[in-house]
């Protein structure tokens, strides 16, 4: 079954409520596999089933996970099965940007090629399931011709560290179940009842996934929307939702056009805007019973600067007249580089907000450096895990000295830990190095040593693992100030209660924490995308459309509805490679990706939606004229209200002054 649900009609509460109906049927809890993209869904979801049912002890035994915390869970039960037995590690995002680098300065293209794009390239041809002689390459595209050189090096890595990346862990569950059908049958009879959250996001490795775990039975419920389809710069294909009923024949589809979330005018504008879609099959008309509502205004400004100002007062005005909190408004745009103007005019007018997809938790330095010796501990073969850390804090052992160790390793077949573990016996490595490298030996050797023989409980482990670093002291060092030493040593706090708290569900479960320490590990590394800690704050969102997905507001603002912008200058001509995007944009593959994301935006307004864009940008430090999106000229002249706003005349000495003292109190605040 294929539910379409459109914005804002409950689409996870179709899948809760099957699963509790499953349930309440007969069907045993440990029978049905759910699975979506975040571990934040996966919680959400376990959590409003629990609720549902009214039993928090049924709900703990429904398989509720991400696609790759699924996947991980595959081949950690199958490696003695399959004859790959032994501890792996887990390359996250960071570290397969890194390999790329390194094998790309190792060919002498690491100034000339963006390691980003490459490694994007390398991710996509995994997930369609093509090897690096298959790669194809266009003529004239440099990108496809050094990808095809990186590729393959990129997998030798992986291999010499032990090591999969977030595609392998669906990628090889595909493999494995395509070439032992014995391993298939044992997970279909394990997994026969499936359901998919979010389906319009999967890419071609999670529908082979599917369809090989579906088997002849296609027990297989998916609910999604191919109007929200914004995820193809990642791999997602929106033809898996589009051509649902071509792989799984017989299907029943089912439309939800009813939507709770927003007024009609708003659902109005958006309705006008996917229709025009070219690649619709399934075509929805959004609707509600919801009265009332402002008409949808569009705001013209002279430059983005005017734009900003005129967004920052109309909200200061809104949060003082209208009484709506500041935590039931947003401003969303295209490109992170808007994102400036914004956050310093919203300053200006003391407006308190934050800034949604700023660095996630677990890409956190000192987040990472902890969980980098606590793998280690656990996995001395874990090399990338080893050199993150070896010289961490500062002990010593240079990049020279590293480089001799690697090529000492290399050179006698061992690994780079066993090269450590003989520094004496090498004398390429000098005296402070070859201290450095006992020091570090020591230190992981007395973790290891409270982790697997002596019991201590993890959180106790690596509390003591910090203060045997001086990890405290090395912040306070390389820290700009006491507070933000302050602020990344609370993070690795929050680490150590996240650790405390998975040993009380341990308990309670009457496990042994330190059994399953390795994959809650495993699992924290795909603690990625939207997971970050969210804090209810009440302050006014500032957010990229891409990562206003999931979320709502009472009023919004979708700022830059220009040609350039919104649809993205790359997406309109991909020859334009002079527009550089700003750091973090992703491009989309086609104009219809865009319009999508023009769709999430406007449909993230409850109450009320503003449309603005300018009339100037500043392009290469010149004034250039801009022309309105053209989502924004597809929409009828009936259904909005436009107005030129004026300049900002600037401020009265008084509310310079009252503005001086709040960014006063804020610099003290922080130190």
């Amino acid at each position: 079954m294929l539910v379409l649900a459109g914005a804002g009609s409950g689409k996870t509460r179709v899948i809760t409520h099957r699963v509790s109906r499953l349930i309440q049927r007969g069907v045993s809890a440990k029978a049905i596999t759910a699975l979506t993209f975040t571990n934040k869904a996966a919680a959400e979801m376990r959590e409003r089933i629990a609720k549902t049912v009214g039993d928090a002890r049924v709900a703990k035994q429904l398989t509720i996970s991400t696609f790759h915390s699924f996947g991980l869970g595959v081949l950690t039960k199958e490696r003695a099965s399959l004859g790959t037995g032994g501890a792996f590690t887990i390359f996250d995002q960071g570290d397969s940007l890194g390999c790329v680098k390194e094998l790309l300065s190792r060919i002498d293209y690491g100034k000339r090629f963006d390691a980003s794009e490459i490694a994007s390239r390398i991710s996509n041809a995994k997930n369609a399931f093509q090897a690096p002689e298959e790669l194809p390459e266009r003529e004239g595209d440099d990108y496809d011709a050094i990808t095809k050189i990186v590729y393959p090096r990129y997998q030798s890595a992986l291999q010499a560290f032990g090591a999969y990346d977030f595609d392998d862990l669906v990628c090889e569950v595909a493999r494995v179940w395509r070439a032992r059908p014995d391993v298939l049958a044992r997970w279909q009879e394990k997994c026969p009842f499936l359901l998919v959250d979010e389906y319009q996001d999967t890419n071609r490795a999670q529908l082979e996934v599917l369809r090989l775990l579906a088997g002849d039975t296609k027990n297989l419920c998916v609910v999604g929307d191919d109007d929200q389809s914004i995820y193809g710069w990642r791999g997602a294909d929106v033809r898996n939702i589009l051509d649902f009923d071509e792989h799984f024949p017989g299907a029943k589809i089912v439309k939800l056009e009813q939507n709770y979330r927003s007024v009609k005018p708003v659902l109005d504008v958006a309705n006008a805007v996917i229709s025009r879609r070219t690649d619709a099959k399934h075509r929805k008309v959004l609707f509600t019973d919801r009265s009332g509502g402002d008409k949808v205004q569009v705001r013209i400004a002279a430059s983005p600067e005017s734009e900003a100002q005129w967004v920052a007062i109309e909200i200061a005005r809104t949060l003082r007249e209208d009484n709506v909190p500041a935590r039931e408004v947003a401003v969303l745009y295209r490109s992170n580089g808007q994102a400036k103007a914004l956050e310093e005019a919203l300053r200006e007018h003391t407006v308190p907000h934050r800034v949604v997809g700023g660095q996630q938790f677990f890409d956190r330095k000192e987040v990472k450096d902890l969980l980098a010796y606590l793998k280690l501990a656990l996995n001395r073969s874990d090399e990338i895990s080893l050199r993150r850390i070896l010289n961490y804090p500062p002990r010593g052992i240079g990049d020279t000295s590293v480089h001799k160790l690697a090529q000492i390793a290399l050179a006698r077949g061992w690994t780079l830990w066993q090269a450590i573990e003989r520094v004496d016996s090498i004398d390429a490595v000098s005296g402070p190095a070859r201290d450095g490298c006992k020091a570090l030996e020591s230190v992981i050797a007395e973790t290891r040593r409270q982790l697997l023989v002596q019991r201590v409980k993890p959180s106790e482990a690596a509390r003591s693992l910090c203060e045997r670093i001086g990890l405290r002291r090395e912040l306070d060092a390389t820290s700009p100030s006491p507070a933000a030493s302050g602020r990344r040593f609370a993070n690795v706090e929050s680490m150590l209660a996240l650790f405390a708290r998975r040993e009380v569900r341990e308990l309670a479960k009457s496990s042994d924490p330190n059994d399953s320490f390795a994959s809650f590990l495993h699992a924290l590394s795909l603690d990625f995308g939207s997971d970050d800690e969210e804090k209810e704050e009440n302050v006014v969102t500032l957010s990229t459309l891409h990562g206003s997905k999931g979320l709502e507001f009472d009023v919004v603002f979708l700022v830059g509805c220009e040609e350039g912008l919104l649809p993205h200058a790359r997406t309109i001509d991909a020859r334009m490679t002079d527009v550089v995007p700003a750091s973090g944009d992703h491009v989309s593959s086609d104009i219809e990706e865009e319009r999508r994301l023009f769709y999430v935006g406007v449909t993230r307004a409850r109450k009320r939606l503003t449309l603005s864009r300018a009339k100037a940008r500043v392009v290469r430090g010149k004034p250039s004229p801009r022309t309105p999106s053209r989502f924004l000229l597809e929409i009828p002249a009936e259904l909005v209200e436009e107005l030129e706003v004026a300049p900002e005349k600037g401020m009265s000495t008084a509310q310079l002054a009252q503005n001086a003292s709040a960014f006063l109190a804020m610099l003290e605040e922080n130190g």
